[in-house]
């Protein structure tokens, strides 16, 4: 297993506060630490089991930032959880089963991300008009949340972003509730998906710890400044950290 060594540490405890104040506000943090540990001599399958199980703690602390706008919307809350940890374990068992697949996957999966954080906020406004209430619109969020989850426990990045759209879509709310109830939904897919990891595939834990930390310390950051700072400067950043790394891992 390679091991990251002084400077390397430094630059692993930047990315993991940023991705921890970008996922508290956007999501997509992922597409700061992935590269990151990618660039830093970690395979695809470790630095992506790694960033999750690192990662997931400062979903936990997102979530706990924005623990009152969740605790307002508790019978939301309680509809999308469990859909979110089945989709999180399901993921995961996936990429459990077949690692071999993940590498030559990744790339096309961040250039996903980067399309979904261009894409979002006008999709997100596009598809708010089809709003509705009734059991197909409840039925279609289940679903797209147990899908999302799945995304989430095998890869993950940019799962905030896809969920944003899809609560933009289902509940007619601020931006900043839909963020808090983004963040519990993918705290629970990450969550999950760690505990898998941790158990059953090999994780760089150094490297982890320090993810773990600066992210939740970045979340907490995140979700105090979250309500006033512009989507769209966050939004530029992971879109030009998310296309160096498809350029890189394609070459």
């Amino acid at each position: 297993m390679h091991q990251i060594h002084g400077v390397g540490y430094l630059a692993v405890a930047s990315v993991g506060f940023v991705a921890g104040f970008v996922n508290s506000i956007v999501g997509s943090g992922s597409l700061v630490t992935f590269p990151t540990l990618v660039a830093l001599g970690l395979s695809p399958y470790l630095a992506n089991v790694t960033n999750n199980v690192g990662i997931s703690l400062g979903n936990i602390s997102a979530i706990h930032g924005f623990r009152r706008e969740i605790a307002e919307q508790r019978p939301r809350a309680r509809e999308i959880a469990p859909y979110s940890l089945a989709g999180g374990a399901t993921g995961a068992i996936v990429l459990l089963i077949r690692p071999g697949s993940f590498r030559a996957i990744v790339p096309w999966l961040v250039l996903l991300a980067v399309v979904l954080v261009i894409a979002q906020p006008t999709v997100a406004k596009a598809l708010a008009s089809r709003r509705g209430d009734g059991p197909t619109a409840r039925h279609g969020l289940k679903l797209g949340i147990f899908l999302t989850g799945v995304y989430g426990g095998y890869f993950g990045a940019a799962q905030g972003v896809i969920l944003i759209a899809l609560l933009a879509i289902a509940y007619d709310e601020t931006m900043v509730r839909s963020n808090a109830l983004k963040n519990l939904a993918a705290g629970i897919a990450n969550l999950v998906a760690a505990v898998l990891f941790a158990i059953f595939a090999p994780v760089d834990w150094p490297v982890a710890g320090v993810l773990a930390v600066t992210s939740i310390l970045g979340a907490q950051a995140g979700a105090r400044v979250g309500r006033s700072l512009p989507s769209p400067v966050l939004r530029a950043l992971v879109v030009v950290g998310g296309t160096a790394a498809v350029i890189d891992l394609l070459r």
